[in-house]
């Protein structure tokens, strides 16, 4: 990029005229702000000197002047040397002056350029002091030219503090660079003020120091506040741009337009960043295959595009690109790098396949199947073993019946012309195919005149074999009525030669005969009788009976077929009730639906006519029948009759008079559904085998559970009772203990529980009380009682009527009467040697 000063306001490309308003514009412009910029003594030509801001003098500024034609300045604000300079005197300025025609405003910038501390050194005392009279405390910004070569020390500028007119002040730093790494790098003079840099700096590892400068009197008084020093690192332009990638790799689809993109490459540069030494161009310096050039790059951004739409992979397959990028926006001086670029062309299907012959001619033998005829070859220039290039094959015409396939060998791309149907000779004896081809992926110039399909011709020949004989049609029939009489002859199943069309000298033999009721003439295939055919036998399927022949020609080739015996139907079955057991369930229904069926053909089957077959005169009272459709009627009860099975006999009678009877047992149930029916014994049904619903068990239940009940309350009654009521009383000499002994019962019997004491009121009305089953002794009947009554005797109560209980182990507790009675001391006296004392005590004995 050209200076500033060059492009806008150079002299030669200005008159008088113009330089004058400049000048004019100059004497009334602005001043913006003073940049000190310390350079060494010497300058050659074209030489980076320092950056000013001219941003923040004037935003819009479109016209930019300098007043020492020795100096230029870019856009960026870079200051640089035209031709060599020397600071003879230490020091050079000047002004670059900047001017807004929008705005119409104006602006200066003073330069001043400073030479090394020994060249200043040297100036007059006057101006020395004259230049120190207009420092204040609070300096320019300080910047120095990274990499310098000094010498060093190098001079960057005196700070002075104006109370040094009044004071001996001395002058200190602090910050990086002084007490902090890196160390030692500046220093201030202490009486001078004048600030040192001691060695290079690289600004890409330090951008600027940040310094804090202190005016101190010797007594330690601090006239001045802490001053920040900002020393600014200028970049020089010593990094060069350094690409990504030594070596970019890019693909691009042939044929494609022109602007298409391919890449983009990308190249950084460790300089300042926006400015002139990290501004970057690109460009191509050479394309391999040699020109014509095909692609460009972007200089700003390093995308590379099609400059031609004729990109053919079938010619050229990859393009080589040396690249190149350069700082300071491409200028000569720039630094700049190189790299390769590599771009493959990506194929597209942009060629047909084409078959190398137009046509084809080979042969196949009839009745060949599953064999390889004849291969296709095809030329195609796109990339192998891709889509573009696999083909694949059609037969388009000649192949209605289907009798081949082609497929594509995918290893040489060939087309397989196979057979997979056979073909007859005596049907035809040439076939003529027309097949084309393609390629997998579709066709990417179909709106070009050319056709996307290529076609080629086979003709095949098809040669003669000597074949066995054909059965054709696999299935013949031959219509026989049934019950014909055994040997009957007929025809039977025929076989052709193909080549005669004849069925001479073909032999036949049997091979199935399910019920063997025929037999199959060797010689002309015909059928006769051998048992009679029956249309209702389990082997027939819809009236067709299936026998299976094989014919055999002289030299033993063979086929098999199948012929299919049409038994024509004679009314040889009467109609019949398949269902013999009919439920009525009384609760519900009054009738039963029956339903009569009949093996023969429906012409000499329904309508079927229902009628009662019986002489018995109960079963005409008792039954009805009513017609409900051809083939069922309605049987229903009459007079209420009592649950159980009945037999009724019913005949059913065809539509030309064949007739069966058929003896239902109809049950007579007390059910909701048939399914509910159960047979019971006795009065309702008649039957022993008794089956009991859930709810005639739930019922037995309950009163199995009410049954307990009871029982148990009355226990528990009887038990509160006992213990309420004394067993014995307490006058012991007015209780009598009467055994009594008998052989049999008596009249009167009491059940009792054992246990439990019984109490019988005799025929006076006096009570006894006997305690059950504790005297009862193996061999006999003993009975032990206890009689209130004073002193009553065997003899004196003897016929008054009072019952005696005894307990028969035998007979299950029966407790019978007897007429015996003793007193206390002859009972005591009687059972005293039979019983123990323990169990007297236990059982009759009481004491008060």
């Amino acid at each position: 990029m050209a200076a500033v000063g060059s492009m806008r306001s150079g002299s030669p490309a200005f008159g008088l005229g113009h330089l004058l308003t400049l000048a004019i514009l100059a004497l009334a412009s602005d001043a913006c702000k003073e940049v000190v910029l310390q350079v060494p003594s010497e300058l050659p030509a074209e030489k980076f000197v320092g950056r000013v801001n001219l941003m923040d003098c004037l935003k819009s500024a479109d016209i930019v002047h300098l007043s020492d034609p020795d100096f230029q300045v870019l856009e960026d604000g870079s200051v640089y040397t035209t031709s060599s300079v020397v600071l003879s005197s230490g020091q050079r300025s000047f002004t670059i002056w900047l001017f807004s025609t929008d705005s119409q405003e104006k602006r200066e910038i003073s330069v001043h350029l400073e030479g090394p501390v020994e060249v200043l050194n040297k100036r007059p005392h006057t101006e020395k002091v004259l230049s120190r009279a207009k420092r204040r405390w609070a300096p320019i910004p300080c910047s120095m030219l990274e990499n310098s070569l000094g010498p060093f020390p190098l001079f960057l500028q005196q700070i002075q503090s104006d109370t040094a007119q009044n004071y001996t002040i001395y002058y200190s730093i602090r910050g990086p660079g002084v007490d902090k790494e890196p160390l030692n790098l500046f220093y201030v003079e202490r009486d001078t003020g004048n600030l040192y840099c001691t060695g290079r700096v690289d600004r890409e590892q330090y951008e600027s120091f940040e310094l804090t400068a202190f005016a101190t009197t010797p007594d330690g008084y601090t006239p001045e506040y802490p001053l920040p020093l900002l020393i600014k690192i200028e970049d020089e332009n010593d990094n060069y741009p350094i690409f990504t990638q030594k070596l970019y790799s890019f693909t691009v689809q042939e044929n494609s337009r022109i602007g298409s993109i391919v890449g983009e490459v990308c190249a950084t540069d460790l300089d300042e960043p926006d400015t002139m030494h990290t501004r970057l161009r690109y460009s191509i310096l050479e394309q391999s295959p040699s020109p014509p050039m095909l692609f460009t790059m972007h200089p700003s951004t390093g995308v590379i595009t099609t400059t031609s739409a004729q990109l053919d992979r079938e010619l050229i397959d990859k393009y080589q690109l040396l690249i190149k990028v350069q700082d300071m926006d491409g200028q000569y001086f720039g630094l700049h790098t190189t790299a390769k670029c590599i771009i493959t062309i990506e194929d597209v299907n942009d060629n047909l396949p084409t078959f190398t012959r137009t046509t084809y001619v080979t042969s196949v033998e009839e009745n060949t199947v599953n064999v390889e005829i004849l291969r296709l070859t095809v030329q195609d220039k796109d990339l192998v073993n891709s889509p573009n290039w696999r083909a694949n094959y059609t037969i388009l015409k000649g192949n209605e019946n289907g009798n081949f396939k082609i497929v594509t060998d995918p290893k040489t791309n060939e087309g397989i012309l196979c057979v997979i149907k056979p073909l007859d000779y005596e049907e035809r004896q040439q076939v003529t195919l027309q097949i084309g081809v393609v390629n997998e992926a579709p066709y990417t110039r179909e709106a070009s005149s050319k056709s996307p399909m290529s076609t080629a011709t086979v003709t095949v020949t098809v040669t003669n074999q000597d074949e066995g004989p054909e059965c054709i049609p696999p299935m013949q029939t031959v219509r026989i009525q049934e019950n014909v009489p055994v040997g009957t002859r007929n025809d039977g199943y025929k076989a052709y030669d193909p080549e005669t069309r004849s069925s001479s000298g073909i032999r036949y033999r049997k091979l199935s005969d399910p019920r063997g009721w025929v037999t199959v003439n060797e010689d002309s295939g015909s059928i006769t009788i051998f048992r009679a055919l029956d249309r209702e036998a389990e082997t027939v399927r819809n009236g067709i009976y299936n026998i299976t022949v094989l014919a055999l020609d002289a030299d033993g080739r063979s086929c098999t077929g199948t012929l299919g015996i049409i038994l024509e139907d004679v009314n040889d079955n009467g109609p019949f009730i398949p269902k013999q057991t009919v439920v009525i369930c009384k609760a519900t229904m009054s009738s039963a639906e029956i339903v009569a069926v009949d093996l023969d053909d429906p012409v000499n089957g329904p309508p079927f006519d229902f009628s009662l077959e019986s002489s018995d005169s109960e079963v005409q009272r008792m039954w009805r029948l009513t017609r409900i459709n051809d083939t069922a009627a309605r049987l229903s009860y009459q007079n209420d009759p009592s649950f159980g099975s009945y037999a009724v006999p019913i005949r059913v009678t065809d539509r030309l008079g064949l007739s069966s009877v058929t003896t239902l047992n109809v049950l007579v149930c007390d059910c909701i559904t048939e399914s509910d029916c159960t047979l019971r014994s006795g009065e309702r049904t008649g039957y022993a085998d008794v089956r009991l619903g859930p709810w005639a068990i739930l019922a037995i239940l309950l009163g199995i559970a009410l049954l307990f009940c009871i029982l148990f309350t009355l226990v528990c009654s009887v038990s509160r009772a006992s213990k309420q009521q004394k067993i014995l009383p307490d006058d012991l000499a007015q209780q009598n203990l009467i055994v009594s002994n008998t052989e049999a019962p008596g009249d009167d019997k009491v059940y009792s529980t054992n246990g439990l004491t019984t109490q019988t009121m005799g025929a006076s009305g006096q009570t006894a009380f006997t305690t059950m089953g504790t005297g009862v002794k193996s061999g006999g009947q003993e009975t032990i009682e206890m009689v209130k009554g004073g002193q009553q005797t065997l003899d004196s109560r003897r016929g008054a009527g009072y019952h005696h209980h005894t307990l028969d182990p035998c007979r299950g507790g029966h407790v019978e009467v007897d007429n015996y009675r003793h007193t206390y001391s002859e009972w005591y006296n009687f059972i005293q040697p039979r019983l123990g004392d323990e169990t007297i005590r236990g059982h009759t004995l009481i004491k008060n």
